[in-house]
């Protein structure tokens, strides 16, 4: 934490995560208390498997100062609360905030306990604060419930849990750890499950019915929090009653399965404080508190500001926000160890391909995609909204989120590569698009050229088009009849042959088998590999090298380059990229990637010993 002696006090902040969409609700919530925190925080997380990995990620790759987060499996706590019957679309999850005196560290006397739709609107230590103000026995605080559901009568036989008259919500909770252990919480709130459960059947509200029965039967445990601290949302509430301005605010709770679309008439108001802290650029929230710089910060002060590839070493040490996952994710592996995913990289302006890609491609596909916390955004909408997206769950999206003047291509390929979850990868730009069957296909070569027990990087040849609207070919026959009409041409074969020509496309053209090729200089073709492959090359940003310097550790790695004789790839037409224009413009762009090559070989050098002296003297005599 870097704290002293006169360090504001140390915040404890707890939360039930499940799920890829409450690990996004969670990230919004997090912005909205680190936007106006001033006191170290420490964070919380019951999850299940998914939300660990998600958000484990997220704040290892955030880096923000004074924070800890702690995890804790849901898995384990399950059997504490799956006897009670739930009807709350929460399921299970919504009762594992009654769990939490046993789940926490036993050394921890007071937390804020939050759902995941809430929205901070002020400095959380002020609620912190309000424990200082609770009776030797009072061991919770909560604000009262604003809709009139304990109240009953909302319809015919509607009848819902014992509560002290309109009840409480527990969006929001001060729990006094502490105290309720020493009152036997555990016990407490069981036998009072138990005992209504008789009558009731099943709760409707989650944890909220218990922890209201409890209070109906233990009034002077609790401690009426004022209700601008869980203004509640939901349609039908007193929570415009809890405010004379909308500056009285403190914390919004989007507690109706509505969410932004509830009624209320300060509601446009609600909704922007919301999409604010939804589209907050999150790297701004990594500015030192209490004068304690990060490892980040010392880390680019021992860069010599005066190199003239200063901005290139300072991309080699960003650390990147990562959030994995962005969207429901599922995956069942096949039987026969032959899987393969497809992995790409993009930004904002290809968004266009996925569809496309994902109709020419069945299989699973990691992709990770380099965007702003408001971009981020706008392809969630996209997604949501595009039937073939919304159709496919075995796509993995992981935002890598954006920083710097630089497109770190290569960190953002391996953000993709890390996280497939076959045996095999396909890896290829989002430029392309994949013959129609190519998916089995490679699982079949995989198998025939027995992928498993050699070193084999299969090569997939790829086309180009000029023509925005193309008749995709659907066979090697197709496509070689188009190359002849001129329709189709060999990628890059007009600006860069040298990428692509060790391919050999006139053995192709006749080729029934596949073929073995030799690595040569400035070779970047696209490749189907084992998972355990190297990893990109991440000191190469922006243009250039980024793919190359690859090919030539696998090569250095003793993989043999095999190409597939029927299968292809053809490149789709799309405005220069910003970076290419920044390569041909630059001299200085050019002088750093000539220096970051150097250093390359040099690298090389170190790790395969005389082995690497050839590409050294083939890219000088280039």
């Amino acid at each position: 934490y870097c704290l002293s002696a006169n360090s504001p006090q140390l915040i404890h902040v707890a939360c039930v995560c499940a799920g890829h969409n409450a690990s996004r609700d969670v990230v919004t919530l997090v912005k909205s208390i680190l936007f106006h925190r001033r006191n170290p925080l420490h964070f919380h997380f019951i999850t299940d498997t998914v939300a660990n990995q998600i958000l484990s990620t997220l704040f290892q790759s955030w880096m923000v100062p004074s924070v800890q987060v702690s995890f804790y499996d849901a898995d384990e706590l399950k059997s504490e609360v799956s006897w009670i019957p739930n009807k709350h679309y929460s399921g299970i999850y919504g009762l594992m905030k009654l769990t939490l005196t046993k789940a926490l560290p036993s050394n921890l006397s007071k937390v804020i306990v939050l759902d995941t739709d809430i929205t901070f609107a002020t400095d959380i230590a002020e609620l912190w604060a309000i424990f200082r103000k609770f009776t030797e026995k009072q061991v919770i605080g909560l604000v009262e419930n604003q809709s009139d559901w304990y109240l009953g009568n909302l319809w015919k036989n509607h009848k819902p849990w014992p509560a002290l008259g309109r009840g409480f919500n527990t969006g929001v909770i001060l729990l006094y750890l502490e105290r309720l252990r020493r009152i036997g919480w555990e016990q407490m709130w069981r036998l009072t499950a138990e005992r209504e459960l008789m009558s009731m059947l099943s709760t409707s509200l989650a944890d909220q019915d218990i922890f209201n029965a409890f209070i109906k039967q233990n009034p002077v445990l609790v401690h009426q929090l004022p209700c601008f601290w869980n203004v509640q949302l939901s349609d039908h509430t007193r929570s415009e009653q809890c405010y004379t301005e909308v500056s009285d605010l403190k914390v919004i709770h989007w507690n109706s399965p509505k969410k932004l679309r509830v009624k209320n008439k300060h509601v446009e108001f609600f909704r922007n404080l919301y999409l604010t802290f939804l589209e907050y650029d999150g790297n701004l929230l990594r500015r030192e508190l209490f004068g304690c710089p990060s490892q980040l910060q010392h880390a680019l002060e021992e860069l010599d500001e005066d190199d003239q590839c200063y901005d290139f070493r300072r991309e080699r040490i960003m650390v990147h926000r990562v959030h994995l996952y962005f969207l429901q994710y599922e995956y069942t592996p096949t039987d026969d160890g032959t899987d393969v995913t497809l992995v790409a990289q993009l930004s904002m302006d290809r968004l266009q391909m996925l569809e496309a890609i994902c109709k020419h491609w069945e299989g699973p596909i990691s992709l990770a995609l380099y965007m702003s916390d408001a971009e981020a955004q706008q392809f969630l909408r996209y997604a949501q909204a595009s039937e073939v997206l919304k159709n496919r769950k075995n796509v993995g999206y992981h935002i890598v989120y954006k920083e710097g003047q630089f497109y770190p291509v290569n960190l953002v390929r391996n953000v993709a590569l890390r996280n497939v979850n076959t045996p095999y990868v396909f890896l290829t730009d989002v430029d392309f698009l994949p013959v129609y069957g190519l998916y089995d296909y490679l699982r079949k070569s995989i198998v025939q050229l027995d992928m498993a027990n050699t070193k084999k990087a299969l090569v997939v040849p790829a086309f180009e088009t000029l023509r925005y609207r193309l008749s995709f070919p659907k066979s090697k026959a197709e496509l070689l009849s188009m190359l002849d009409m001129g329709t189709l041409y060999t990628f890059r074969y007009h600006v860069w042959t040298k990428g692509h020509a060790p391919t050999n496309y006139a053995k192709w053209r006749t080729a029934t088998t596949p073929y073995k090729v030799e690595w040569e200089a400035d070779f970047e073709p696209y490749v189907v590999v084992r998972r355990d492959c190297p990893e990109y090359d991440q000191r190469f940003v922006g243009f250039g090298w980024n793919k190359v310097s690859h090919i030539i550790e696998l090569d250095a790695q003793e993989y043999d380059l095999i190409v597939l004789p029927n299968a292809f790839m053809i490149h789709m037409p799309h405005a220069p990229s910003f970076d290419i224009s920044k390569f041909r413009s630059s001299p200085s762009y050019r002088y750093c990637l000539t220096t970051l090559k150097d250093e390359f070989h040099q690298d090389l050098s170190r790790k395969y010993g005389s082995a690497a002296l050839k590409y050294l003297t083939a890219q000088r005599n280039i």
